[in-house]
């Protein structure tokens, strides 16, 4: 579904580049984790995948088209839903408004649609009490709960997410890290996620590490 072709980046000089030639496929129904030390370039890659940055080289194509031919802009609207270690809400608003409004902004088949909002949203654990409460008097576990939510009421079909159990308990981390399984398994989606943490990558299908510039293949999805 996503593919990365010859793909390289680097800050100032080529010679420094963080990563380079990489040729990487994703597919849907599959999770993705990709692991590395900090500093080698996970996150740089991530946002390349998203849209929210450039390659110095090569192109990455989503079902066979560039993203420039997509446009940046139109992919990260329609087709990449992103999840951050920081959630990424809209602090003023109520976990229910957080995923309205999600819906519109991406003109979601969903739009509008209240009830499909709630009914996500207790099916990730929040009860009707808390998902009409502002965000902001939710724990880290439900706030990123909401963010989670909110990739699922999208017609998005790639997740991409960033250190996302960063600031969670174990027991809230196995948790998320379900929902990110179903996500990939019942809804058929591409789902690819950084992590620093062993115990995450490993209940992922498939797990890349990128070491000494270069990404190589720990586990290949079944």
């Amino acid at each position: 579904m996503l593919n990365t072709n010859k793909l390289g980046y680097w800050y100032t000089h080529e010679e420094d580049y963080l990563f380079k030639d990489v040729d990487l496929t994703f597919n849907a129904g599959h999770s993705y984790a990709i692991v590395g030390q900090s500093g080698s370039g996970k996150t740089t890659l991530v946002s390349l995948l998203a849209g929210l940055d450039k390659p110095k080289s090569g192109s990455i194509e989503l079902k066979g088209k560039d993203l420039n031919k997509i446009g940046l802009t139109t992919y990260r609207r329609h087709d990449v839903a992103i999840v951050f270690q920081a959630y990424n809400l809209f602090t003023y608003m109520s976990a229910t408004e957080n995923l309205m409004t999600a819906m519109a902004i991406t003109e979601s088949k969903h739009k509008g649609d209240k009830t499909y909002a709630q009914d996500m949203l207790r099916k990730l654990g929040l009860t009707d009490d808390q998902m009409k409460k502002n965000v902001q008097k939710l724990s880290g576990g439900q706030q990123q709960r909401v963010a989670i939510a909110r990739t699922m009421v999208c017609d998005a079909p790639l997740v991409v997410a960033d250190e996302p159990t960063g600031n969670l308990d174990e027991t809230n981390t196995n948790e998320v890290i379900a929902l990110f399984q179903k996500i990939a398994h019942e809804q058929g989606k591409c789902v690819i996620i950084v992590t620093h943490e062993p115990d995450v990558a490993k209940q992922c299908d498939g797990v890349i590490r990128l070491a000494k510039r270069e990404f190589t293949w720990e586990k290949q999805p079944a």
